[in-house]
């Protein structure tokens, strides 16, 4: 049976498709009250932080909406018999919230990503879809997130273009850590925290096929396109979530 209100490594997962969190982002209109809507979507490196990494998890304890986006963390779930929709990936959100470029018309983003090509990908984005003045990006610097006063500065210039939706494309766990820490600094809107996830939705870096989504191997794709960068990650990640699931299964968190 189903338990409602268990839960898996402290987390309950939100009831939301892609479409359901991105329609969700475009119709509710955060009021000053409101804060910053953080969306966070875990995967087993997420699990792995969330262990050891105190500002990743206050982040995380703050969020609005949690989906599952990695597969192991899923079949867990279900092994757990915790309630949960399906695999919710920060690139489908994205991809959900990019496709009807008409519902951006009235919403402010604001991109903070990783690199030049990326950002020239947005700007580019937003120009054939005439969504120019709504849109702006920033390229932090590797690490911002341990200086202060780039930091300070970012959730400044946020502040100052009044977004309605702040994507991060950072990755983890500087998206997270980086809204943990300045919140109070940010204005209302939603912050989704989505990683590469833009990246696959423009085009710049090439999404795995259907079947090799349906076999669960997207990890496995993603590691072939990006070895150096991703192989010695995801074997530390798969490390950390092994040790995090017997530590959860032994506590029997609920």
């Amino acid at each position: 049976m189903i338990n409602i209100d268990k839960k898996v490594f402290g987390l309950h997962f939100d009831m939301l498709t892609e479409r359901g969190v991105a329609s969700m982002v475009l119709s509710t209109v955060c009021k000053p009250d409101d804060g910053v809507q953080l969306v966070v979507t875990p995967n087993i490196q997420h699990i792995s932080l969330l262990e050891k990494n105190e500002d990743f998890r206050r982040a995380y304890a703050s969020a609005r909406i949690v989906t599952c986006d990695g597969f192991p963390l899923y079949y867990y779930a279900r092994m757990r018999r915790v309630p949960i929709i399906g695999r919710v990936t920060g690139r489908g959100i994205v991809e959900a919230l990019l496709a009807d470029p008409a519902r951006l018309a009235s919403q402010r983003l604001f991109l903070v990503v990783p690199d030049q090509e990326t950002q020239n990908a947005v700007v580019s984005w937003a120009g054939r879809n005439g969504l120019t003045h709504a849109v702006r990006t920033i390229i932090p610097s590797c690490g911002f997130v341990d200086n202060d006063a780039e930091c300070r500065q970012l959730a400044h210039e946020i502040t100052q273009f009044a977004p309605t939706i702040l994507l991060l494309c950072v990755g983890a766990p500087q998206s997270e850590v980086f809204v943990g820490r300045y919140r109070a600094l940010l204005p209302a809107c939603w912050a989704l925290c989505i990683g590469q996830g833009v990246k696959v939705a423009l085009g710049l870096v090439r999404g795995a096929p259907r079947w090799v989504q349906a076999a669960n191997l997207e990890w496995l794709w993603r590691i072939l396109q990006e070895p150096r960068r991703l192989a010695w990650r995801y074997a530390v990640s798969a490390a950390g979530f092994l040790r995090a699931m017997c530590k959860d299964i032994a506590q029997g968190r609920t």
